[in-house]
């Protein structure tokens, strides 16, 4: 299955102290593809393995979190101050948020399932912890 997850409205606070902050999809342990904070969008294009187990669609791979049934992917937050990545925030984008119909059809290969949401979370810093709904949608392009 194809997945996109489009993130635009970078936080910008000025509290918060962003100039050396990445944000990127994590894979595994590593957090990969990161992207600058003062990016005017982020964009992250990768595979995930999935199968109809009972009547539902199950997710897996090494983008995917979770035990059967709670699947998410992890958006990661962290600064490159000291030279490596050291993160702070993770944003869960949630498999069982998306809308059966939709996800069916994208592990059918339908087409691409894209995930679009907002960066900037309602504290102005970094979005994280679990992203619902409408703060974003899930559509198969």
């Amino acid at each position: 299955m194809r997945i996109r997850i489009e993130g635009g409205d970078l936080p910008r606070g000025e509290q918060w102290r962003l100039g050396d902050v990445e944000v990127g999809v994590q894979r595994r342990k590593e957090v990969v593809d990161r992207i600058p904070v003062h990016a005017d969008r982020a964009v992250w294009e990768f595979e995930v393995d999935s199968r109809e187990v009972d009547g539902w669609i199950d997710v897996g791979g090494p983008w995917v979190h979770g035990r059967p049934g709670a699947r998410f992917l992890y958006l990661s937050w962290g600064s490159t101050g000291t030279g490596e990545f050291a993160g702070f925030r993770r944003a869960k984008l949630m498999f069982g948020d998306i809308p059966g119909d939709v996800l069916r059809a994208a592990a059918a290969d339908a087409g691409t399932l894209v995930g679009r949401l907002g960066l900037t979370g309602p504290d102005g810093g970094p979005r994280c912890a679990r992203v619902k709904p409408p703060d974003i949608t899930w559509t198969l392009e």
